[in-house]
């Protein structure tokens, strides 16, 4: 029998930051953890984002998250939130901060070790409503975090593990597309494409959520109908306001599960070197992915082709392969500087990740280890 839950409040449009002091109130925030990065914390963004909290509000700043975050990040986080006394998070970034924040909400009520919590562990269960509220302030449009129930992080010993849970969706989100005008082009393209692949992959999960799926395709539709606008001009607010819906929607969708292509893209994510791009790694790996899971989604690829505006017959992976290089991603894992040498183990790792168990074909380490194979080039 199928469980389907949904979600979070939401608020969504341009000016939605400015909601963000009454709605910390709300809440029950009054002393945050603001977890962000130093490039948010550079660019000027976090200051548009902050000028909305009251001035007497005892404000606390970690922007130490990684590109990929990690239970180490986690830990520092922790140790500043209890410093501080906080009693809440709010998340300004893209998925890093976002997942990082909900790291840190698990450990306020919860004991340690972080691995304990982790989905393919059997961590779920564990996490209660006990955690910390967090408010998430998404600035790209790809991860959809914000809505999401799940983070990853890398763990002190390399593992990139997903924690999932109900208790992990964020207490509100605020989504305003203005903080995302001027992104630049190739994480535009690389975010927007993030919000494609979670599209797609919810779509054909097998696991049944008919509300899942139409949410997942209406998303799909709007985000093939606006990334090349969005990545051809950053100020243009009608693709900017479209890609930040079909983020929120593709993650909205995440109650489906995911599949192979974020099975290997999560290993890979975890490498100290080269660093990869999530949204990047999504992109690359989903034509071979594609081509393996065809035999088993019945109708489903016909389905996506009319929310992508395609023509019956198109063929789907290569559709993608050259809609990458037309937003000018690199066309395979190698040009990203993944070494052959790691192959084996990161075949090894998908196997084993929790997004493999909702993937409509069944694969083993084999199967990830030529899925990964074509994708190097």
């Amino acid at each position: 029998m199928p469980t389907i839950t949904y979600l979070t409040t939401i608020q969504f449009d341009f000016g939605a930051v400015k909601l963000l002091g009454g709605e910390t109130k709300a809440v029950g925030i009054s002393r945050p953890l603001v977890v962000t990065d130093k490039g948010v914390a550079a660019c000027g963004v976090l200051d548009k984002v902050l000028e909305h909290l009251p001035d007497a509000m005892q404000v606390s700043i970690f922007d130490g998250t990684p590109e990929n975050p990690t239970e180490a990040a986690v830990l520092e986080a922790l140790v500043q939130y209890r410093a501080n006394d906080c009693d809440g998070l709010i998340a300004v970034g893209g998925g890093s901060p976002m997942d990082l924040a909900k790291g840190v909400a698990i450990l306020t009520a919860h004991e340690p070790p972080l691995e304990q919590y982790a989905a393919i562990l059997g961590g779920a269960a564990k996490i209660t409503d006990k955690v910390a509220p967090v408010i998430a302030v998404p600035t790209t449009a790809g991860t959809g975090s914000e809505v999401g129930r799940g983070a990853i992080l890398t763990l002190n010993d390399g593992r990139k593990l997903g924690f999932a849970s109900p208790n992990n969706i964020p207490r509100l989100a605020i989504c305003d597309p203005e903080l995302t005008l001027g992104l630049p082009k190739r994480l535009t393209a690389a975010t927007g494409m993030d919000a494609v692949a979670h599209c797609v992959e919810t779509f054909i999960s097998p696991v049944v959520n008919p509300p899942a799926e139409g949410i997942a395709i209406e998303g799909l539709r709007r985000a093939m109908g606006f990334i090349e606008r969005a990545v051809g001009d950053g100020g243009d607010r009608e693709a900017r306001w479209e890609m930040m819906m079909a983020a929120m929607m593709g993650a909205m969708a995440f109650q489906k599960g995911l599949g192979a292509v974020h099975a290997i893209s999560h290993p890979l994510g975890g490498l100290q070197e080269p660093r990869l791009h999530h949204g990047t790694l999504n992109a690359v790996v989903m034509p071979a992915v594609l081509r393996y899971n065809a035999s088993h989604v019945g109708d489903k690829y016909d389905r996506l082709r009319v929310a992508m505006g395609l023509e019956a017959g198109t063929d789907l992976p290569s559709f993608i392969e050259e809609f990458n290089a037309k937003l000018e991603l690199p066309a395979n894992l190698r040009k990203m500087g993944v070494p052959d040498a790691i192959v084996p183990n990161m075949a090894a790792a998908a196997e084993i990740d929790h997004c493999n168990a909702t993937n409509p074909r069944p694969a083993t380490k084999d199967d990830y280890l030529a899925l990964i194979q074509e994708a190097m080039g």
